[in-house]
Formats: structure tokens, sequence, C-alpha cells
């Protein structure tokens, strides 16, 4: 395994692409690769062209959260505060594109809200700023904060996903009171776009057959994450509905790289 940071995960995306096609080399992919899309005017690569989807690994929902010390106590309440108090509440994220940054940019839109971005350089360091009271609000990873939310060092407004997490059953979710939002993570494996179909259906068994593993959708759970089971076609479909579904927000929002 090879760490390759840098622009947002376009440093090791490009070097998947032009990797050899034998397996050998894979993408850890993730929403950020359907954000980079449009919100990178020159990359070196096509995103959806030029890899082959192998498999997801897993799904998880942002937990909508925020310090104890901020007055709203539901997503209504947050939205009333946030419409008599324009462009005074701040919320924090783990860079431009990023999941969490991504999650913020929806719910001001589809909100009808203005909020302040406050990027860092990762979750975890937004998240400390959040426990701190440096900033309001943060879409955070839920299995970096699920233990502050449960001792109460935060307060958790909402879960991003289509349903509620099975970790937080009793927080509703987002789209209880904007119907059709949803803005959860998720993470899968992609290759080379001439890796061969036989190599791709081969990783594609073994990742699969790992998810199926009970003690690790057991901790998963715990964690409010999922595995994310699909064939190479079911991931391909997800890929471009998600970089259909993240244009549309970059091009609204007028989002640029930092």
């Amino acid at each position: 395994m090879e760490n390759r940071p840098g622009a947002g995960s376009n440093i090791a995306t490009e070097a998947v692409v032009h990797a050899p096609a034998d397996g050998h080399t894979l993408l850890l992919a993730s929403m950020g690769n359907a954000v980079n899309t449009t919100l990178y005017r020159n990359l070196n690569y096509d995103f959806l062209r030029d890899i082959a989807p192998v498999a997801g690994i897993s799904r998880e929902p942002l937990g909508m959260e925020v310090h104890p010390s901020f007055p709203a106590r539901s997503v209504p309440e947050f939205i009333a505060y946030a419409k008599a108090n324009p462009g005074k509440i701040s919320y924090a994220s783990a860079g431009s594109g990023t999941s969490l940054h991504m999650a913020g940019e929806l719910f001001k839109m589809m909100a009808g809200i203005d909020m302040v971005h406050v990027p860092y350089r990762s979750s975890a360091a937004a998240l400390t700023d959040l426990l701190g009271g440096q900033v309001q609000m943060l879409f955070s990873p839920l299995p970096s904060s699920i233990e502050y939310v449960r001792t109460g060092r935060l307060r958790a407004l909402a879960t991003t996903g289509a349903a509620r997490s099975g970790a937080l059953p009793d927080i509703p979710i987002v789209g209880d009171f904007l119907p059709g939002y949803e803005a959860s993570a998720w993470y899968g494996v992609c290759a080379p776009r001439s890796t061969s179909a036989e190599i791709v259906d081969e990783l594609n068994r073994e990742i699969n057959a790992g998810l199926a593993d009970a003690k690790l959708k057991a901790r998963l759970a715990e964690l409010g994450s999922f595995p994310f089971v699909a064939s190479p076609s079911e991931f391909g479909k997800h890929l471009a509905e998600q970089t259909e579904k993240w244009a549309r927000v970059v091009k609204a929002a007028n989002l640029k790289p930092e």
C-alpha cells in the first residue's frame, strides 16, 4: 500500500490511471474523485473514462454536529438561526471538495442559507476545533466523532444518509427536513481502464467476500458505517451518478480548488 497525497487525491488517481493494468495497482476511490471531475478544470485524466470500477467498500453517513453551546437543537432550529444570522455560522471541513465540504454546500443550497466555510487540512483538525468551539458546525465522519456525540461533547442534529444510522438510531436524517438531501461518504476500489474483465471480476469477488465477514460488518456498524457491496457495473453506475450529482453542486456554488 502506498499513500500518494496531494491535490485532493488527484496525484494518486493519475498514478493509477497510468499504472500497468495487471491488477496490482489499485485506487481507493471516494466522493472526492467524483467531485474533482468538475472542481478541477485541467486534470490530466478523465476519471470515468480512464478507470475501471472494481468494487465498493463502505458507505458512511456523516453527522451534522454542533458544539453544545450552539443554540439550535434541531435542523429546523438551525436553519431558522442561520436565516436570522446570515454569514455568521462557520462550518468546518477537511478541505475544498471533500465529502464534509460538499455536504455543507448541498445543505446551504437546499436550505437557502449562508454559512462561512472554514477548510482544514484534515477531518481530525476540523473536529478538534469543533470540540474547542472555534467553529460551530461540522458534517463529520461518524467513525471519528460518534463517541463525542454519545458522551455529549458534541450534539448531533441529524445524519446525512438516506435512512437513519443504526449507530445513532434516535437521530433523524437531514432528509426528514430537506426532502431529497443525501450526502454520505463512500469508498471503493478502481483499477486502470484497460484492466481485463477477468482480473476485475476476481478482485470484485475477493473484496465482496471480505465485506461479508460478520466481524467486519459488526465493526463497521458500531462506527456508523456499513459495507458497500456492488458488482463492477453497479459500482460504475454509482460513480457516474455521483459525478453528475456533485457537478451540479460545484457549478451552482461556483466552487474553486484551494
